[in-house]
Order: structure tokens, then sequence, then C-alpha cells
């Protein structure tokens, strides 16, 4: 007679617990390429890599490094975008001169905002 009761309310709540969670992580993964403009960087992009990664479960993320050169020296710069069905990759090619907007996380900066200044090229 317990065993009816007890099992039912244990299954019912792990089950609670898990939506909870899951809504935490959906909030977090939505979140992961909100990134807060506290600087910008100015530069000329080297070499770009992309690359999936996983984030929870069925939940990935699109990351895009690219390699500027500044005036002074190299930086290494990371855009996340949540992959959902509806996402745009956004396109960079080497040689474009680019501003970005993010802010720094340890040696990486991270961005989610970015203007490619029109070269020499576009204009004629």
């Amino acid at each position: 007679m317990v065993t009816a009761i007890v099992i039912p309310i244990i299954c019912f709540y792990f089950y609670w617990l898990t939506k909870k969670e899951m809504k935490e992580y959906d909030r977090k993964w939505m979140e992961a390429g909100n990134v807060p403009k506290e600087a910008f960087v100015t530069g000329i992009i080297k070499s770009i890599t992309e690359e999936r990664q996983r984030f929870y479960y069925h939940r990935h993320l699109f990351i895009q490094t690219l390699h500027l050169q500044t005036s002074t020296k190299m930086i290494t710069a990371q855009k996340t975008t949540p992959i959902t069905k509806n996402m745009e990759k956004n396109s960079f090619h080497s040689g474009e001169n680019i501003h970005i907007y993010g802010t720094w996380k340890g040696n990486i900066f991270n961005f989610s905002d970015y203007e490619i200044e029109p070269s020499d090229r576009d204009q004629n």
C-alpha cells in the first residue's frame, strides 16, 4: 500500500525536477549568443574556424573563431550562436577589416555584434 503511494510521488518529483532543469538549460542556451558590449576591437581577419559544440543533450552551439590582426597584436575572437531551425550563419572572409563589440573572457574576445568595413574593391 505504501509503495503504491510513494513510488508515483517519487516519479512525479523527478519528472518535475528534470523539466525544471531543462527549462533552465534552454534559457542559458538561448542566452549564449548574447554578449554585453563592454569593449570593441578593430582588425583584419587572418583566419576563420567554425565548429559545432554540444551544449546540453540535443542543444548545440555554432562557434566561429576569428584570428584578427590588430595594429599591435593577434587576437582570438569568438562568436557563439545557438543552433535553431531558423539560425542564419554569419559569413566572414579572410582579409576583411572588421569592428567587433563584446567582452573579454581570459585571452579570448567574445562578441555578438560586428561591422565589416567596406574595402576599396567594393566601392569601385
